[in-house]
């Protein structure tokens, strides 16, 4: 196992577009939920441990080797929201272009031709992390950084934020981070033996709707 690997699929240079999503900052700026650091921290928090941890467990179990198509079904379930959808397989097909170019595997070759359109980007990005010859719990602290480093970047860019006021809400982060990513790989486990009904459903009413009210925005700097 080579952990460069895991700095290389963690890399906000690797082009897997994530750079072109908010991951719901746009939208929460918008509305006055982020104003600054504080509020951003109190964000990410609340992403982390939601919408963070349903994507850490996803790819962990993509990374064990659970069927991919059932995890992207349970991925579909979990995401009421049809604009957070689109913006998941869009972003699952960015890092399925950028993964087959870097890690060749028949695995991803399989989920590309049942998926042509995207498959969701957690569970790509679990497979991904296992063609590289990583592990569940480098895929679900992959997961689980890119939860809250999107939205920080985005929001240097969206209130010129001062960037290491950015860096340092990611910091403070770091324990809850270790705490999502263990559980998410604890829930990965299980579902090996128990089927994808065990995966986290954490609920983020606000991050659902802020998404549907920002698709419709005939002008925004982020996709979503």
């Amino acid at each position: 196992m080579s952990r460069a690997a895991l700095l290389v699929l963690a890399d906000g240079r690797f082009p897997a577009g994530g750079h072109a999503h908010s991951g719901g900052a746009e939208a929460a700026v918008k509305a006055g939920r982020v104003t600054g650091a504080a509020s951003l921290e109190d964000f990410c928090r609340g992403r982390l441990h939601t919408a963070g941890l349903v994507s850490a467990a996803l790819a962990a179990a993509a990374a064990v080797g659970v069927d991919p198509v059932s995890l992207d079904e349970a991925a579909d379930a979990r995401t009421p929201s049809p604009a957070l959808r689109v913006a998941a397989r869009k972003l699952g097909r960015q890092l399925m272009r950028a993964a087959r170019a870097t890690w060749p595997s028949l695995e991803l070759d399989a989920l590309a031709r049942e998926f042509p359109k995207g498959a969701h980007q957690p569970v790509v990005l679990g497979l991904a992390a296992r063609a590289a010859g990583l592990g569940a719990a480098d895929a679900a602290y992959c997961s689980a950084y890119e939860s809250v480093s999107g939205p920080a970047s985005a929001t240097v860019r969206l209130l010129s934020l001062d960037p290491f006021d950015a860096t340092g809400v990611l910091a403070r982060l770091a324990p809850e981070m270790d705490r999502v990513a263990d559980r998410a790989v604890e829930v990965a486990r299980r579902v090996v033996d128990d089927g994808v009904d065990v995966l986290p459903a954490g609920s983020a009413p606000l991050l659902e709707i802020g998404a549907e009210v920002h698709a419709a925005w005939a002008v925004r700097l982020f996709a979503s």
